[in-house]
Order: C-alpha cells, then sequence, then structure tokens
C-alpha cells in the first residue's frame, strides 16, 4: 500500500494524541465522545500511512512506541498552531479580557469546580469567572450565566449542549460511623442501619425501592434536600448515603460500602451554554477548557 502523508486526516491523528494521553482506547473515546471501535480503526489507519507501529499493548492499557511518542510530540505542536491559528481567526487575540459567568449545582460548584478554576487561570489569567452555586435552573438567555454544568439533558431552546462524561456513583458511610455500628454485608444489614435522606425530593426513597428495600420518609434518620449539607451529613456520621465516587474516594474519612450490591446509575455531565458561544470567543475558550479538565477529573 502506498502511503500517503499528505493527504493525512487530522481527525486520525486526534483520536492517536486522545490514546496517548488517555492511556487506552476506551478512555479516548470517552473524551473524543466517539466509539471505541472507531477510535481504534482511526489508530490502525494512521499506522498504515506512516508505516510504523505507534503503541504497544501493556497490563494496563496501550503505550506508545518510540516513533509513537516522537509523533505524539508533534501532533501536540500541531495542535497548539491549531489553537493559535483558531483564535486568530475568532478574534481571539485581545479578546479574552473579561468575564465568563458559571453556573452548577452546589455540589459541583463546592466540590469539582474550584480546583478546574484555579488551573484555568493559570492558563487564561485575562478571563475572570463568576461562579453561581444553584440547583435551579439559570436562563441562560437572559445572561444569568454564560455556561451551565448540568447533570441532565436540557431541554432550553436556543442554546448549545454538549454531553461531556458520566460520574460514576456509589455509597459510602464515614469509617467512624462504620466502625461504630459495623460494615454491612447484605443489603439487609444496610437496612437495618441510618441512611440519610431528602427532606422534600423522593429520589432516594425510589432508589432504595428498586433495589428491594422499602423506605419512606420516616425511614430516614436525618433528611435534608441542600446536598452539599447532605454530604456533610453523611461525613459526620449520620448515617448512610450516595456521592459521586470523585468526592466520596478523595475523602479518606469516608469508606466505600455495598459495592456490587447497591450499585447507583452514573450521573451525566452536560454543558451549556447560548447560542453566543459561537461567536463570543472568551465563552468558547472556557467551554473547551471545562470540556476536557471535567473528563479529566473523572478519569483520575
Amino acid at each position: 500500500m502506498d502511503r500517503n502523508v499528505d493527504a493525512l486526516d487530522w481527525t486520525l491523528l486526534q483520536s492517536f494524541s486522545a490514546v496517548v494521553e488517555a492511556g487506552s482506547l476506551s478512555g479516548a473515546a470517552r473524551k473524543l465522545g466517539q466509539s471505541q471501535p472507531t477510535i481504534g480503526r482511526h489508530v490502525k489507519q494512521l499506522e498504515l500511512v506512516l508505516g510504523v507501529d505507534l503503541f504497544t499493548r501493556a497490563p494496563r492499557g496501550l503505550v506508545p512506541t518510540v516513533a509513537g511518542l516522537e509523533i505524539a510530540d508533534m501532533t501536540r505542536d500541531m495542535q497548539s498552531a491549531a489553537t493559535r491559528l483558531r483564535r486568530i481567526a475568532d478574534g481571539k487575540a485581545g479578546d479574552l479580557n473579561g468575564t465568563v459567568r458559571i453556573t452548577a449545582s452546589v455540589v459541583t460548584s463546592h466540590f469539582i469546580l474550584p480546583r478546574i478554576i484555579a488551573d484555568m487561570r493559570q492558563v487564561m489569567p485575562e478571563i475572570q469567572i463568576d461562579l453561581v452555586p444553584s440547583d435551579t435552573t439559570e436562563n441562560l438567555i437572559f445572561r444569568e450565566a454564560d455556561i451551565a454544568v448540568r447533570m441532565y439533558r436540557p431541554t432550553q431552546l436556543d442554546v448549545i449542549s454538549k454531553h461531556i462524561c458520566d460520574q460514576p456513583m456509589a455509597v459510602y458511610a464515614a469509617k467512624s460511623y462504620l466502625d461504630r455500628i459495623g460494615r454491612p454485608e447484605t443489603l439487609e444489614d444496610a437496612a437495618r442501619l441510618d441512611f440519610v435522606g431528602f427532606d422534600k425530593s423522593d429520589v432516594i426513597i425510589r432508589v432504595l425501592n428498586d433495589f428491594g428495600l422499602t423506605a419512606t420518609r420516616d425511614f430516614f434518620a436525618v433528611r435534608c434536600d441542600q446536598q452539599a449539607v447532605h454530604w456533610e451529613l453523611i461525613r459526620a456520621g449520620c448515617g448512610l448515603g450516595g456521592a459521586q465516587t470523585i468526592i466520596g474516594d478523595a475523602d479518606p474519612t469516608m469508606e466505600r460500602i455495598l459495592e456490587g450490591q447497591l450499585q447507583l446509575q452514573a450521573l451525566p455531565i452536560w454543558l451549556t451554554a447560548p447560542q453566543a458561544l459561537r461567536t463570543n470567543p472568551r465563552i468558547r475558550a472556557v467551554w473547551d477548557y471545562l470540556s476536557e479538565a471535567l473528563v479529566q477529573q473523572i478519569d483520575a
């Protein structure tokens, strides 16, 4: 087969670069919003075009070959150049100065976004960020927010939405609580322990009922609808409760329980912005940064 490097498809290089960063086809597929077979075909096609092996298989994933590492360096340079060109074309030179207003749930704003925003400010110090923690739907059209981080697919008209990734959930309890009460080995054991529930919402009740645990509002020893406080109640030892693994696993005082028996549904993460995203370089820059940073935190 004749190798035609001049006709190289940029998409193949993007997929290759994502595999290098993620260390696996599945991780690259999540990052790019593609299927794993598609990413695999892109890598194979790139190897055929270039005539070299780009990866070797290892127990923990795919490891770039020497040629793969050299091409990865060149690809990063190309991506940086493409980004600079895009910013010039979009009028980004000198136009990033200003404020972008981000709204997200209280939990996401409290536990996840601060580190991302701190890193973002180092990369784009000319952009100021307003963070609006809110569990209500902010109106993007009337500029109550420029970008919204949602845990559901937005239905508002005249906005742009993108599914970023899915955030795993698990059941946690404070180690101090488990040391005192004992660690449940079955759902029946767990039913005899305290749970932290919601006050007005019936979401947790429905989840427990789906797993065969008969739950009503009175089933919960402590109740609170504000989710950041809800998590603090679990941390304090008031009982068992669910949380995103990115939050629960990062806390050394907490312990996952009932894995494989009480499997909670993952939370989807969506980014939403008004149509101005297409023409406003400042919003576009923050959107792109959030898209990558949120996936990296989930995969870390």
